[in-house]
């Protein structure tokens, strides 16, 4: 078995499509996965791949060509998922997509492809929630700011959303497992940065009692709560509790 292995992201892991398959070693006679490899198994050629823009933008461009751009939409949400098999997931799609064209996205019965609709449901129903629930605080500036804590990276998928409704507001939304952010400056477009570690300390949350936010958040949740209808369990299914550790309603 020859295992193509990639760093975690979005070039290294086309790219890593683009050797596996331009290797003609036989689609059942290979594997992709994410590094770092912790187990290696016996009797496997692991091979690492480097990005190549070049390779990625040929992956890209026979997606949007020979399946659909719907396809190559969900091929970029299954990337940003936090499951260690994506590459291989997303490979294994395209085997369909390349030889029935847009048809694929119909297979559902097969195994395959019935895998890759799961992966890119996971990732959209986080983005969805996030879309939902993000709260932003005030920083001196006018600046808005908000923390997450996705499993999946979904900056990239958020951030057009509140371009969208907050054009003419300076923002971030940074992700504390990631250690990057999206910043949209006033009245331009949005762009993801990495943050270091002083970065990172400075824009944490601060305590600050002039920020109005964290209580015009609390009011609004206590204002629309029915206390003869709570029911706990019902809403952790609509709000998982490992989402709730940067909303101000729960802090």
């Amino acid at each position: 078995m020859n295992v193509f292995t990639c760093e975690n992201n979005l070039e290294a892991i086309l790219t890593c499509i683009y050797d596996a398959w331009a290797s003609k070693l036989g689609h059942r006679n290979l594997r992709l996965m994410l590094e770092p490899v912790l187990e290696p198994e016996l009797f496997c050629d692991y091979i690492h791949t480097e990005p190549d823009s070049e390779k990625v933008s040929k992956v890209i461009r026979s997606i949007w060509k020979k399946i659909s751009a719907e396809a190559w939409q969900m091929v970029y949400s299954c990337a940003m998922s936090c499951v260690p098999e994506k590459p291989d997931i997303i490979y294994r799609f395209l085997l369909y997509g390349f030889a029935y064209g847009r048809r694929a996205l119909e297979m559902l019965q097969e195994p395959a492809v019935m895998e890759f609709f799961a992966l890119d449901r996971r990732v959209t129903n986080e983005v969805h929630h996030y879309r939902e629930f993000i709260r932003f605080s005030s920083f001196p500036g006018d600046v808005l700011v908000s923390h997450i804590s996705p499993r999946s990276d979904v900056l990239t998928l958020t951030a057009p959303y509140f371009a969208d409704r907050l054009p003419s507001e300076h923002w971030m939304i940074i992700d504390d497992n990631r250690r990057t952010a999206v910043v949209h400056p006033k009245d331009e477009d949005f762009y993801l940065t990495r943050l270091d570690p002083e970065e990172f300390s400075r824009l944490s949350i601060p305590d600050r009692k002039d920020d109005p936010y964290p209580e015009l958040w609390k009011g609004f949740f206590r204002s629309v709560s029915i206390q003869a209808r709570e029911n706990y369990r019902c809403q952790r299914n609509f709000l998982p509790l490992w989402m709730r550790e940067h909303m101000t309603e729960f802090q």
